[in-house]
């Protein structure tokens, strides 16, 4: 397998996985209480899949690929600070401005998913970096 499609892959799995289990779970309280009167039944599912299509190509691209040029043992770790960099500023920039624009977001559950998307990010990130060198030409 390509080592550009096998770290998408990957990155794309555990993003995937770690939403449904945050979202379907751990968190659906805290969205169902600050943002439940905004919230549809189902989710729309062609614009979730563009979502995590579109959020995995930019962790490629800015954090997988990037640190996979050096081939130190450090890969891994310099693209969860990547990921981490990446998550942070796009759900900051859908978070923050919500908080601009929109009446009763509520300003707690914004820095919670800041931070949850900082973090999912980070692990998606390191993930995709280790299918990368795993599947990478030796």
């Amino acid at each position: 397998m390509n080592h550009k499609l096998a770290a998408y892959l990957v990155a794309l799995a555990v993003m995937l996985l770690l939403d449904l289990l945050w979202l379907g779970f751990v968190a659906r309280p805290l969205y169902l209480q600050g943002l439940g009167h905004l919230m549809a039944e189902t989710p729309t599912l062609w614009a979730a899949a563009l979502f995590y299509a579109v959020y995995g190509l930019g962790l490629l691209r800015f954090a997988i690929a990037s640190p996979a040029t050096q081939k130190d043992t450090g890969a891994v770790s310099r693209a969860a600070l990547s990921g981490a960099l990446f998550g942070f500023v796009a759900y900051a920039t859908y978070d923050l401005t919500n908080l601009a624009t929109l009446r009763d977001w509520p300003v707690v559950l914004a820095f919670i998913d800041i931070a949850w998307g900082t973090l999912a990010s980070a692990a998606a990130a390191a993930a995709g970096r280790w299918a990368w060198g795993r599947f990478a030409a030796r």
